[in-house]
């Protein structure tokens, strides 16, 4: 045989290395499986968003300590940094925002929806049973070129070199997204900007220069004698101070009476004494400055004043 035919011929097939999968390894994964599929399902059924958020986040914070056992740390940093840091955050924000009621609503807003939610589920069983059904098994290719080099030098090389085009449009379609965003949620000032100063001076010269009382507090305004509202739209006694209301009842009765309180058995409290009534000390101070005297025992005015005029004449006359 010449050399020429020697080279010619057939090369032996390579054998393929086969690299065995660790105990340690398979129990991590049908671990991490088994609680990813049981959280997708919590996603599924809860009838909360809160806690459908919380057990999405479990599945995605499994898929990245799975990508951590299969040697790649950035697709693990990159599945915690911004699917779990930022979508579901984002989701959360959402939920918190609009608020979620506590009455479970059990009325179907769609109809029918719970039987294309069967059809389309029947659907996907189908496509992945046909599918796994039909799967080729080959020698695995190109394996060890691709471990061969480190996983960050190697994605970044794939990044900008080879999808570098679609790196570049896949970052002006966000920036322009992020500006669109900005475009609609900006508001054209049609005025000039009010100031604290100019909102406080309204806000004085206004018919309420306080603070309104919240609503359904207090029943007309906020006073402190003033009964709460409870739901039903009844006021509450009980929120009233009890010395308030004793004092509001103490004076309602003086007020009903109309009877001074300084004359008790007939006899009157000396001016400045400590039964001396406010009633009585209002009184005596007006009846000072119109000029007709104090008020005495009998409440009219002058009553313990000298009598004059036709009382000296008389008593002159009976002399005389």
């Amino acid at each position: 045989m010449s050399p020429l035919t020697a080279l010619a011929a057939p090369l032996p097939p390579a054998v393929p290395e086969t690299v065995p999968i660790g105990g340690g390894e398979t129990a991590a994964f049908w671990a991490l499986a088994t609680i990813m599929v049981l959280a997708a399902l919590g996603v599924v059924f809860m009838r909360k968003p809160v806690y459908s958020a919380l057990l999405l986040a479990v599945v995605m914070i499994s898929l990245a300590v799975l990508y951590g056992i299969q040697q790649a740390p950035f697709l693990m940093v990159v599945q915690i940094i911004v699917y779990t840091g930022a979508v579901l955050m984002l989701f959360l924000f959402v939920v918190m925002l609009i608020g979620v009621s506590s009455a479970d609503s059990l009325v179907e807003t769609l109809p029918g929806q719970r039987v294309a939610g069967a059809l389309i589920a029947l659907g996907f069983v189908a496509m992945l049973v046909f599918g796994l059904t039909d799967v080729v098994v080959g020698d695995p290719a190109g394996l060890g070129a691709a471990g061969g080099e480190q996983n960050l030098p190697a994605l970044a090389g794939q990044l900008f070199g080879q999808y570098v085009i679609a790196f570049e449009a896949t970052g002006a379609l966000l920036i322009t997204a992020v500006l669109g965003a900005l475009v609609l949620a900006f508001r054209e000032r049609t005025g000039p900007k009010v100031t604290q100063r100019q909102l406080s001076q309204v806000r004085i010269r206004g018919p309420h220069p306080s603070p309104l009382p919240g609503p359904g507090t207090y029943a007309r305004h906020n006073a402190i004698d003033m009964p709460a509202l409870l739901p039903d739209g009844s006021t509450s006694e009980l929120s009233v101070n009890p010395v308030l209301a004793a004092r509001a009842e103490s004076a309602g009765r003086a007020t009903a009476s109309g009877v001074d309180l300084q004359v008790r058995a007939g006899s009157s409290a000396a001016p400045g004494d400590a039964s001396d009534s406010t009633e009585a000390k209002e009184a005596r101070a007006e009846g000072e400055e119109t000029g007709t005297g104090p008020v005495g025992a009998a409440g009219a005015p002058g009553a313990g004043e000298p009598r004059g005029g036709n009382d000296s004449d008389e008593t002159e006359g009976g002399v005389r």
